[in-house]
């Protein structure tokens, strides 16, 4: 039987690169899609390939939305097809500061990426599940986002409206591809160990330290990969459009 296939942005760290390695342990061959270079993706490739699984890199930006139908050609061409589909990859605001110094530049390049380019990678994927229907096989598509697309962070304003715009692009993407088999999930990570939080250390400790997430620890990269493979491998078969929270319940009391 031929393998599944799941494409993961920005899995060549971090968060992405848990969750191919929890995809891979679930049976996937992974395509594996990052802004970095291909020698910077070698520890989630040769994780993958450890597990007895294929692996494939394909260098791309997001923000390119241009060359989207490319990324997509070349997946199918090293792979044969496309399962799951993972929006990982994402950027945080480059200055945080007041909204009302936010500038343009700083909004356009959180916006092109996280949202604009993330919506229109996906669009090429579900055109090619759409058009390449297998009954036999559990297809979906994964919206990383963050508990931030609900709860906002004023000095993050940018990145904050990036997820939500995501959030309500789960939803549109779940009615539209329902009728051909696939199902879609938001998962929405709170405060998790990666190179994106390496900066606000102190602040989170303190949030945790205050009772701010009731599962007194910081998310780890794993948290997230197993909530996705788990989704992915269709264990919950009844479920499409669904957002959930991998954040210690940090969501329940947000301050």
């Amino acid at each position: 039987m031929t393998a599944p296939v799941a494409i993961v942005t920005g899995g060549a760290k971090g968060i992405g690169r848990s969750i191919a390695i929890e995809l891979a342990s679930k049976g996937f061959d992974l395509a594996i899609v990052d802004r970095l270079e291909e020698g910077e993706a070698q520890d989630t490739l040769g994780g993958v390939k450890a597990l007895g699984r294929q692996a494939v890199f394909i260098h791309h930006d997001l923000a390119d939305v241009g060359n989207a139908a490319n990324v997509v050609a070349k997946a199918i061409a090293a792979l044969g097809r496309i399962d799951c589909h993972v929006n990982n990859a994402g950027v945080q605001s480059p200055v945080r500061g007041d909204i009302l110094d936010l500038e343009l530049s700083h909004f356009d390049v959180v916006l092109d990426i996280n949202l604009r380019g993330t919506f229109f990678l996906t669009q090429e994927v579900a055109r090619w599940m759409a058009a390449n229907e297998d009954q036999a096989t559990y297809r979906s598509i994964h919206f990383v986002t963050s508990t931030n697309a609900v709860i906002p962070a004023p000095t993050r304003s940018a990145y904050c409206l990036s997820k939500t715009g995501l959030a309500m692009a789960a939803q549109v993407y779940a009615l539209r591809m329902a009728p051909h088999g696939v199902h879609v999930f938001e998962i929405r990570p709170g405060t998790v160990r990666t190179d994106m939080t390496k900066d606000v250390v102190a602040e989170r400790d303190a949030k945790i330290a205050s009772g701010a997430v009731p599962i007194a620890r910081w998310g780890e990269p794993e948290d997230i990969g197993k909530v996705v493979a788990t989704l992915a491998s269709g264990a919950m078969p009844f479920m499409t459009g669904t957002a959930l929270f991998v954040d210690g319940g940090g969501h329940i009391r947000p301050n």
